[in-house]
């Protein structure tokens, strides 16, 4: 019978390929991924949740540490982009060392689609506890309309 699961034996240093692989696998359990652009640049992609009813959408967005005078909103076309930045507590303590440091710092980003027959100038806006909540209204052309059929 074959092995289903087999121990590597653990390398000093743990090797560049291990750090990709490990890399690679970090979005799917984390609901913030980083997106490494150029090399040089990392976004911090924010989780969302988007629904809709018959007369808007509502998308909620995580941005934990962001304060709410650094969080921008654009809507264009129907394209929304949601974008913020979160800075790095730098202040060090005398005798005080960093141990482990997982939390992230940088650029939020992140654009949905969600068509052009949307109501951009009703667009409203909350952020509380982290979460970011926008209310879209579509506009009357997308709104489903009922039509009574009478068989006579």
């Amino acid at each position: 019978m074959p092995t289903l699961i087999s121990k590597t034996p653990s390398r000093a240093g743990s090797g560049w390929l291990d750090e990709d692989f490990n890399h690679l696998f970090e979005g799917f359990f984390r609901p913030m991924r980083a997106l490494e652009e150029s090399g040089t640049t990392r976004d911090l992609i924010p989780a969302i949740d988007v629904s809709e009813d018959d007369n808007q959408y509502i998308v909620r967005a995580e941005l934990p540490g962001v304060h709410k005078d650094d969080i921008g909103v654009t809507l264009e076309n129907g394209v929304l982009t949601i974008s913020a930045d979160t800075k790095s507590e730098s202040e060090e303590k005398k005798g005080e060392r960093v141990i482990r440091q997982e939390r992230r710092y940088g650029k939020y980003l992140r654009t949905l689609r969600l068509g052009t027959q949307i109501d951009e100038k009703n667009v409203n806006a909350a952020y509380k506890d982290g979460v970011l909540q926008l209310v879209v209204p579509k506009t009357e052309a997308v709104k489903p309309k009922r039509i009574t059929v009478d068989i006579g």
